[in-house]
Formats: C-alpha cells, structure tokens, sequence
C-alpha cells in the first residue's frame, strides 16, 4: 500500500471510530516550530497519526493556544505544548521522531543571504537541544535551504559526539508529491497509482524528478518531460506567486511533511518495505548528502537505494545540479563550524 493512501486511510478509520493501542508501540513526536505556517498543519495532521502516542508541539511563542486547539481532536496521542528555550528540552525529551518546520519564509526585500542565516541559526540552536535531550531521535528536517540545513544539523551532533547518519533525514517529500501530481495530470492516469522518484537536492534545479522510472508508464514527449520537470523545479515559487506575497508553500508542505514522518514511524515498528525519497548522507555520488530513495526501517535509513537507469535528459539534469549542491552543502557546513 502506497504511504499517502495508508496515512489517508487510517485517518478516515480514527475519525469513524476509537482507536486502539493496544498493538501498535507508544511514538513520541516533537513539532519543533509548531505555530508557524507549517507546523500548525503539520500538527494536525499528525494529532490524527495513529502511530503517535505522543504529540509534543513546540515554538517559541503562540504553542499553548495551538496544543489546546489540537488536543480537542478526539484520536490516540496527548497533546502538550511548549513555548520558549526554557521549555524546550522538556518537548524533546524522550522523542523518537522530531521535525523541524521552524523558521522565517522568505520576506519581501530579504535577500537569500539573510534568509539562510536566519533559519541556519535557528536549525543549529534546536539540532544542539536534540543532541542534548534526545540524542537517539529520528530528525526530520523541513526548514530551509534544506541543502544546508541538513548538513548544519550533521556538523552540529558530531560536534556533540551523538551524530548518526541513519537518523538525520531532509524532507523532500514535496518534490515528489508535487511530480506525482503534475505527471497525473499529463499522463491523464489516477494519481494514487503514481510513482515518481525525485532525486539530487530541494531547491531549484537541484530538484531532478526521474520521469523516466515513473509508473505507470506513459508514452509523454520529450517537451511534455521538460515541462514537468521545471514545474517539479519552481513548485514553490508558483504557489509564493499566487498567494501574491502573503505566504508560501505551508498545506502542501505540512502534507509532505506528515506524509514522510508516518513513513519513519512505520519504519520504526518494523513494517517492511518502507521506501521514500530523502535527502540524507550518501554515497551514490560524490557529494556528501544526496535525495534519492531510501529504505526505512527500525534504525532509520536501512538503505541508500541506488539511483537506477537514467535518460540523456536527467544524466544532464544530475550533472548540472552538482555544483549548486555542492555549494549549499559547502555553506551549511562552513556556517556551522563558526564560532
């Protein structure tokens, strides 16, 4: 059963009825940005995750009205909310799953350098309370760039001596959400059937979705892969152009994000065959982190999967984005080796 029908069905299963327990083991999830665009989606949709015991919603303001508001909703986990430093290792402590939607969306006027070194600092600040409070802990990073969020998060847990590549995951599971869809759409074929691997990075052209590999099959031309590709690529900027400068993507995005945490739950309950998309530490070229599709299991990354059979259009596409990633992994890691 593919993840977004298996989340969707267990959703509408609570909403019809109680749910019981008594089988599936006790999950603590920690929201780390909770009262943003993002996070207050995010933990909803995660407030009606059966596999969540533990529903821990953490900002730095506005969290308790968010943790009452959620707690109403009559499913499995408790609901406690967090605000301020003060009370963010209470929010950690004992999670086996933690995402990171925390951070500033991109503002008119903010140049991309300003942006980064906000949500940077932001990332390095809350990745050095997990390694503190909750060392063991899956950690799902959404904040952006996630290019150089993920290797921040990596440089900061070596630091404290508990980093462990197997647990630290970038969230690109919008790329593939969005590729699915706007292949659906063009392939004219139900897109809960739809399987698109998208791979590289989570920015621009990093983003390479392999339409190649996409099931089920269909005969697209060459301009229609094109197309796709650049719109998988500029997802986020036709969503921040239609809202017309009040917001970015955040319900799409808390979609993906729920979709891709219920995945690592399952992984760690021992289900088996759990494969998505990530951008995690990688060996498949020869950049450091890299998305592609990753096996998930009770450890978090079981297996790095390889990147399969490629066309001439996403071998150029695979070269292109390389130096760009590159760069991004280079600046997170610079930014968080600085004093």
């Amino acid at each position: 059963m593919r993840p977004s029908m298996s989340l969707i069905r267990s959703v509408s299963r609570v909403a019809r009825r109680g749910y019981s327990s008594e089988s599936v083991p006790q999950r603590k999830v920690a929201v780390l940005g909770a009262a943003g665009g993002i996070g207050q989606p995010l933990a909803l949709l995660m407030k009606l995750n059966p596999l969540v015991s533990q529903l821990s919603l953490y900002d730095i303001a506005g969290t308790p009205g968010v943790a009452a508001d959620v707690s109403h909703i009559n499913t499995r986990s408790e609901v406690k909310g967090y605000a301020g430093e003060e009370q963010l290792g209470e929010a950690l402590e004992g999670c086996d799953v933690v995402i990171i939607p925390a951070g500033v969306p991109r503002k008119p006027g903010m140049t991309r350098d300003d942006l980064f070194n906000i949500n940077a600092g932001i990332v390095r600040s809350l990745t050095a309370a997990i390694a503190k409070y909750c060392p063991h802990a899956i950690i799902n990073m959404i904040s952006n760039p996630v290019n150089s969020t993920v290797p921040i998060a990596s440089e900061v847990l070596k630091k404290a001596g508990v980093y462990d590549e197997k647990k630290l995951f970038g969230v690109t599971t919008l790329d593939v959400v969005r590729a699915k869809t706007f292949y659906a759409g063009k392939a004219g074929v139900p897109v809960a059937e739809v399987n698109v691997p998208v791979v590289g990075g989570h920015a621009g052209i990093t983003i390479l979705p392999l339409f190649s590999q996409a099931t089920p099959k269909a005969n697209l031309s060459d301009d229609y892969i094109k197309a796709l590709t650049k719109r998988t690529q500029d997802g986020g900027t036709e969503v921040v152009e239609a809202k017309a400068g009040k917001g970015s993507a955040t319900l799409s995005m808390a979609y993906a994000g729920a979709l891709f945490a219920d995945a690592c739950l399952k992984g760690l309950n021992g289900v088996p065959d759990v494969v998505e998309c990530s951008y995690v530490q990688s060996s498949i070229t020869e950049l450091p982190f890299f998305a592609s599709k990753v096996r998930l299991g009770k450890n978090g990354v079981e297996e790095v999967l390889d990147l399969g059979p490629l066309s001439d259009f996403e071998k150029e596409g695979l070269e292109q984005l390389k130096p760009e990633l590159k760069s991004s992994i280079e600046k997170g890691i610079k930014f968080a080796n600085q004093s």
